[in-house]
């Protein structure tokens, strides 16, 4: 595949270290696994090569690989969630949480807005923190499988939109030569429409990309 291709994809991602299975996009093997999830949606992801939609060890083996071939790869921390960094890790005073109402405890995820931490411990009036990505420094295995390749305008729109959180009855597509109306059904975030328009107007060389909110 080439940077620019859209391409429908499956993958299992562990970590190497342990054999823990921390991402994949069968609903049947996360049932196995015993790791199923609900609230997510399974099944086959579309991402644009070399766009990042993906990690860049996953981008690289994508742009090596043919329509319907399937591979295993190994991903380095530097090109998986990145290094861990001792810097971020983080040491509060307990009173700061108290006085929110929150009683950390060691594996709570804490929401900062623009970040999401981890706690480490508690003890001592003290919080330690953890602001690195739970997978930082740790080695990846991906067993991926390229479906196929999607050509189609409009259906590239669509997936885009998927891949973006939006179901497919959420919106509605309109395709002229040089211009796409999105009619949506619900509301969604500014930066996710510049996104999107960005990105149809990147390689779909469209000129105008309309959002209209319809409900």
């Amino acid at each position: 595949m080439q940077k620019g291709s859209w391409v429908e994809i499956e993958y299992v991602g562990r970590v190497k270290e342990t054999g823990e299975v921390f991402d994949l996009t069968d609903e049947k093997l996360a049932k196995e696994l015993k790791i199923y999830n609900p609230n997510f949606r399974y099944g086959p992801i579309t991402v644009i090569v070399g766009e990042g939609f993906v990690i860049k060890g996953l981008d690289k083996a994508l742009e090596e690989m043919k329509e319907g071939e399937e591979k295993e790869i190994v991903v380095k921390p530097e090109e998986g969630f990145g290094i861990r960094k001792a810097e971020m890790v983080k040491t509060l005073p307990l009173k700061k949480f108290e006085e929110q109402k929150i009683n950390p405890y060691p594996g709570m995820i804490l929401d900062f807005g623009q970040a999401k931490a981890r706690v480490l411990s508690v003890s001592g009036g003290r919080v330690t923190i953890d602001f690195n990505h739970p997978l930082a420094g740790k080695e990846l295995v991906y067993k991926i499988k390229v479906k196929r390749e999607v050509k189609d305008e409009k259906e590239k729109i669509e997936k885009l939109l998927e891949f973006f959180g939006l179901e497919k009855k959420e919106f509605e597509i309109g395709l002229e030569e040089k211009k796409v109306e999105i009619r949506l059904k619900r509301e969604i975030p500014k930066g996710l429409k510049e996104r999107v328009a960005e990105l149809i107007k990147k390689y779909l060389k469209k000129e105008e990309v309309l959002f209209i909110e319809k409900f």
